[in-house]
């Protein structure tokens, strides 16, 4: 068997594509607050993990820390990842504030739950250099 012919398990296929896509996520609660503890941060991947199955996105990773999430998402091209990211912001700050609103009212938040803002940044495959190089090397017809 060639080695073009070997299943790749990141890539994915559709119709008129194949793609392999990855995304660094990170959301950060509103003014830094920290808010979450275990069970709820098991509660917020859950949820995270449900909306990325409806945009047929997968959630590779999730781990946070008291002020902030970390995600990577592989994601299909068809899928816009601002819309994603606001509706993993949205569908997760109204779960976890109907859930948890004791808890998160303690920690002074007002009424938001996570920032405007958010990182994204996209990963894996080869460095840009490499890529580069590649590029440069293809044989331009004359």
């Amino acid at each position: 068997m060639s080695p073009r012919c070997k299943p790749k398990p990141d890539i994915r296929t559709g119709r008129p594509v194949t793609y392999n896509l990855h995304a660094h996520l990170v959301f950060v609660t509103k003014f830094r607050r920290d808010v979450f503890d275990d069970a709820m941060l098991k509660r917020c991947e859950e949820i995270m993990r449900e909306v990325c199955v409806s945009f047929e996105t997968e959630l590779r990773e999730f781990n946070s820390e008291a002020d902030h999430v970390h995600l990577l998402v592989h994601y299909p091209p068809k899928v816009a990842l601002s819309k994603l990211i606001n509706s993993l912001k949205g569908v997760s700050s109204r779960y976890l504030w109907a859930e948890y609103t004791g808890h998160i009212n303690r920690t002074g938040m007002g009424s938001m739950f996570w920032s405007h803002s958010y990182f994204a940044g996209s990963c894996g495959g080869a460095p840009l250099t490499v890529i580069r190089q590649y590029i440069e090397g293809q044989k331009r017809p004359v």
